[in-house]
């Protein structure tokens, strides 16, 4: 497959490895690295399902902290690796290869500030309703991974106070909240994404606080169409 290097959109010191025909980032990863706030005090960071990683190479340029992500396709990991040589990344940024399940072969419970996650967004049922391209369609459904776990799993591996950053489609959102309830993380943020006017929202993105007291906010919705930069979008405060 063909590798192309393209600026990261509004971030014109950073770049990213990408296959033209076959993976290419979301804009929903650049909206959760910029919905995201890390603290002073929040050092140790984790991306799950990291792709090609969009998020780790945005906050360690914005925040200078260290970062691990975890990959599942070899090919997708060989990316991000390049990337993060590209930008001079290697001393904030490490990549694994392997399945978010066996994580904790890597980290103990309770091991970390921040964790986020751009996961797959689609229930798998067969291959007749999944992407033919073989990186797309693992990167698309859940496959190897859904929903439940990603939000079990980042749960143990959150400190109490810890956060959990997601994005997800936003009809998925009663989920969110079952299964955040299930695992002791409290729903504190909600935002809607919206790419035109007087349709439904795109996408959501929340922030949970593992052990968290009761009580989210609803942030105003924001609608992107005919944006020209996603930095600082959400105005918010750490």
């Amino acid at each position: 497959m063909k590798k192309a290097l393209n600026y990261l959109f509004d971030y014109p010191n950073l770049k990213l490895y990408q296959y033209e025909e076959a993976f290419k980032f979301s804009l929903d990863s650049i909206l959760l690295a910029e919905f995201a706030i890390i603290k002073k005090n929040e050092n140790k960071i984790l991306d799950l399902c990291t792709g090609n990683g969009v998020i780790p190479t945005i906050l360690a340029y914005k925040y200078h902290k260290k970062i691990w992500g975890i990959e599942l396709q070899k090919e997708i990991y060989d990316l991000a690796n390049l990337s993060l040589k590209e930008n001079h990344l290697e001393d904030l940024i490490s990549y694994i290869c392997d399945d978010v399940k066996n994580i904790f072969n890597y980290f103990p419970i309770e091991s970390f500030d921040v964790i986020l996650c751009n996961p797959p967004y689609f229930p798998y049922y067969d291959d007749k309703h999944a992407n033919d391209n073989h990186l797309k369609k693992v990167a698309r459904h859940e496959i190897y991974i859904d929903l439940e776990n990603i939000i079990k799993i980042a749960s143990k591996l959150l400190k109490t106070k810890g956060k959990f950053y997601l994005v997800h489609l936003p009809k998925r959102i009663d989920e969110i909240i079952i299964y955040a309830q299930k695992y002791h993380l409290a729903v504190k943020e909600i935002q809607f994404i919206y790419s035109k006017e007087q349709i439904d929202a795109t996408i959501v993105l929340v922030c949970l606080v593992k052990d968290g007291k009761f009580g989210v906010k609803i942030r105003p919705f924001i609608n992107i169409q005919n944006k020209t930069t996603y930095q600082n979008l959400f105005e918010r405060k750490g």
